[in-house]
């Protein structure tokens, strides 16, 4: 998963970065309240981690903009703050967020806090080698996709986009999203490879309104495969 981390004191940022990273997640270090919702509006990730007293924007206002802006996914949001008191951990809650941490905690508490909230906001992602979406069905273990009952071949990287896809349905990725998570950060990707990779999902699993689904392009953002209901198609 892709999170985001919002603290001012860098040897957190690092404790959380390095916790998280190792269990598998990528992560991004903010300092700034400011510099992280600049990030969320041209990227998306997939959990944000926030503290309470950050320079220029605070958490707690970082929490209320993301609840009163991202409207077509609940983005998960944990604080972890040294703030204990009742009533602060009270207000927090309150404004949106899922879970609220107390500082100092544990590497395995936070990773075991934040698997938890994950699969709670992610159901589909549950750690099960077989999923599958109405007439698509994807081995993780096999790395091998099905359309019906008709095997598919894909390439590693076709069969990674097209998971990650389905698993985030009707949800906007960036395209920084995508690059993170299936060319795992890359820098010297061409730009057209992912349109490349994009365009041949569409032939291979026939991501069609017909077919009850659209992969479209979001102009200068990223990709969404939607589902499409059968008088949209028409």
């Amino acid at each position: 998963m892709r999170i985001a981390v919002l603290d001012d004191d860098q040897a957190q940022t690092d404790f959380v970065s390095q916790t998280l990273t190792a269990a598998g997640h990528t992560c991004y270090a903010f300092k700034e309240g400011k510099a992280l919702k600049k990030r969320l509006q041209r990227e998306t990730f997939d959990l944000l981690v926030l503290d309470w007293n950050v320079p220029d924007m605070s958490g707690e206002e970082v929490l209320k903009w993301v609840r009163a802006n991202q409207v077509e996914h609940r983005l998960p949001i944990i604080f972890m703050t040294s703030r204990d008191d009742e009533a602060g951990i009270t207000q927090i809650l309150n404004a949106g967020a899922d879970d609220y941490v107390v500082k100092p905690v544990s590497g395995p508490i936070l990773r075991a806090r934040i698997g938890s909230l994950l699969r709670r906001a992610y159901p589909v992602n549950a750690e099960s080698s077989i999923r599958e979406f109405d007439n698509y069905k994807f081995d993780a273990n096999l790395k091998q996709a099905y359309v019906g009952d008709k095997p598919v071949s894909l390439t590693q990287k076709e069969f990674e986009l097209a998971l990650l896809l389905f698993q985030h349905l009707d949800r906007p990725l960036s395209r920084a999203h995508i690059l993170d998570l299936v060319w795992k950060q890359a820098t010297d990707i061409p730009s057209r490879t992912m349109d490349t990779h994009i365009s041949m999902l569409r032939t291979k699993l026939g991501l069609r309104p017909e077919n009850g689904y659209r992969l479209a392009p979001i102009y200068g953002y990223g990709y969404r495969l939607e589902r499409v209901m059968q008088g949209d198609a028409e």
